[in-house]
């Protein structure tokens, strides 16, 4: 099979480009760029430390931390610091210490920066559901200090029990963990309003409808415990076949504040906090869409921008990054979005095995 020549070099490009150089062939709005900042083998959700420190999940068994320590917006300096671990996916940093989600277990590192050598696991709650399908976790805190856990449902589509199908939340030290919203598929990245507090999520909508049904979602939560759909409802009226007449009579649903393209796999999402992008993102969600794996046409595996106006109401949703996927092939998946303190951001893309820089201006 001949692979286009268009495609051949943006992936030979990917694999040959140094910390630092400009990824050919994604496209920007202009003024942006998008440069390599570190290769990770797998690399999936982020979180930062205060000392500038970014820590890597993965799907695999490892974390790594990597840091900038020449101030010149590439990681020089890149370490294993976990190993063995059961699709530690989920990393979250909290007072100094790291959390670390794997399918059924949380652990935490205290003061992980001094510890980065001989790492001590303390295993804060183990009873999570064990099932591989959906069963990787993204994890942060929230303002209120919580820690905030999704559990995706185990299946395509069924009707799971508790806890499946959920996002839960507990303390830090691992203590009174409750539900916090339901009805939701397999969300693999949130983020909370910077100035509401509100959670927003998205979610992956389930496959075998076809190639355009259902759409994927981006939801936002107004009150604790809401159901936000599945498996009765997908987006805004796609009612299941198979489970949509089973929807308990009294049960009110959420609608999505938008519906996503369809089977995009939106994973990571932000709230841009800051200065360096043009007035106009500020405030707004960018959201990584690692792309279909069953559509007959390929989309996603790029990088879009929801914009909202001051009341929170949805204005757009538009693509912002695209040109990981050519003439129906892709190089490259887009997993999670990580702000900087001078405001670039991290795109993680665990195909490529790249963590990327996009900034503006410079």
């Amino acid at each position: 099979m001949k692979v286009p020549l268009l495609l051949f070099l943006l992936t030979a490009g990917c694999a040959s480009s140094k910390a630092g150089e400009e990824i050919p062939g994604i496209v920007l709005p202009e003024g942006f760029k998008i440069a390599l900042y570190a290769d990770v083998p797998n690399a999936r959700s982020m979180a930062l430390s205060d000392d500038g420190t970014v820590f890597v999940g993965t799907r695999k068994d490892r974390v790594y931390a990597l840091k900038d320590t020449n101030g010149d917006n590439k990681a020089d300096w890149v370490k294993t610091i976990v190993t063995g671990k059961n699709q530690p996916n989920g990393v979250a940093v909290y007072e100094g210490d790291l959390y670390i989600a794997e399918i059924s277990r949380i652990s935490v590192i205290r003061n992980i920066i001094k510890n980065l050598d001989k790492p001590v696991f303390e295993n804060i709650y183990d009873k999570l559901p064990k099932d591989a399908n959906h069963g990787w976790k993204y994890i942060t805190f929230g303002p209120d200090g919580w820690l905030y856990v999704p559990v995706g449902a185990p299946c395509n589509i069924c009707e799971p029990a508790y806890p499946y199908a959920s996002i839960l939340r507990l303390k830090p030290d691992g203590t009174g963990i409750e539900l916090y919203a339901q009805g939701i598929r397999n969300t693999v990245g949130f983020d909370f309003h910077p100035k509401t507090g509100e959670l927003w999520f998205t979610d992956n909508g389930r496959d075998n409808l076809g190639d355009n049904v259902p759409p994927d979602e981006l939801n936002r939560v107004t009150q604790n415990g809401q159901h936000f759909g599945y498996p009765y409802l997908h987006g805004k009226n796609v009612l299941d076949p198979a489970f949509g007449d089973k929807k308990p009579g009294k049960l009110e649903i959420i609608l999505p504040e938008a519906e996503l393209g369809p089977h995009v796999a939106a994973l990571g999402m932000k709230f841009y906090r800051g200065k360096m992008f043009p007035n106009e993102y500020q405030g707004q969600i960018f959201i990584a869409e690692h792309g279909s794996w069953n559509r007959s046409v390929p989309i996603g595996y790029r990088v879009t921008l929801v914009k909202l106006d001051s009341s929170q109401r949805i204005l757009s949703y538009e693509v912002f990054a695209h040109g990981w996927l050519n003439n129906g092939r892709s190089w490259g998946r887009p997993v999670d979005i990580l702000e900087l303190v001078d405001g670039s951001l991290l795109l993680s893309d665990d195909k490529a095995g790249k963590i990327y820089r996009i900034s503006y201006g410079e």
